[in-house]
């Protein structure tokens, strides 16, 4: 990622960054890599995750490679400010699990002087924009969008598409809750999944027909 330099110096503004995509489109490898050149620079840094995110660990933020970086978990947004006092850069993982005030705090970090770099996904698993995450990416100065590689094509992937039963937004898994898939094969699984529900629901209207008729 290029990030011009700034022509007037005496701005004292940070910025947002934004780095999105599918599950297994490395947003967390991109956030660690960006964190540590920042830490290896010898700047004030501070990691943040949502507390319900405990998938690899609980006190770090980790890739889906095992490349980790140490981290706070908080339950929410508020608590960021004041533990990130001092900071001259923050980082925020899973940010589409934060509340809507993720996009207050890190618009009022970047207005102190802070680089804030934030990765999450951009969409949940029915292709819906996720949470405080379209807003974030609209305020950022930089969005930077990875893709995973579509398990069924072999085609750029940016849709995380939902292996596992359940129609809860919320659920932390892994490649056995999950897939990434293209645009081209998002759209035929999810086609599969409504005729599959079609079948199910004319069968039972079939059986309940037949158990009045046999009454």
């Amino acid at each position: 990622m290029f990030l011009e330099n700034t022509v007037n110096h005496k701005e004292q503004f940070g910025w947002i960054e934004v780095i999105c995509g599918s599950m297994f489109s490395g947003k967390t490898e991109e956030l660690i890599r960006r964190l540590r050149r920042a830490q290896f620079a010898r700047q004030k840094v501070e990691i943040f995750k949502p507390a319900v995110d405990v998938r690899y660990d609980e006190d770090k933020v980790v890739s889906h490679d095992a490349n980790e970086i140490r981290s706070t978990p908080v339950p929410a947004a508020a608590n960021i400010p004041i533990l990130a006092d001092g900071c001259d850069v923050v980082g925020i993982d899973e940010a589409q699990f934060f509340d809507d005030e993720i996009v207050r705090v890190c618009n009022d970090l970047a207005n102190k002087g802070v680089r804030v770099i934030v990765a999450g996904l951009d969409m949940d698993f029915k292709g819906n924009p996720f949470g405080p995450m379209p807003n974030l990416m609209a305020t950022a100065e930089y969005v930077t969008k990875v893709h995973a590689v579509c398990t069924r094509t072999g085609n750029l992937a940016q849709y995380s598409f939902r292996k596992a039963e359940g129609d809860n937004i919320v659920l932390l898994g892994e490649v056995d809750e999950y897939e990434p898939l293209s645009r081209a094969a998002y759209y035929k699984a999810r086609m599969r999944e409504k005729i599959k529900t079609m079948k199910v629901k004319d069968a039972e209207v079939i059986s309940s027909k037949q158990k009045d008729s046999n009454a």
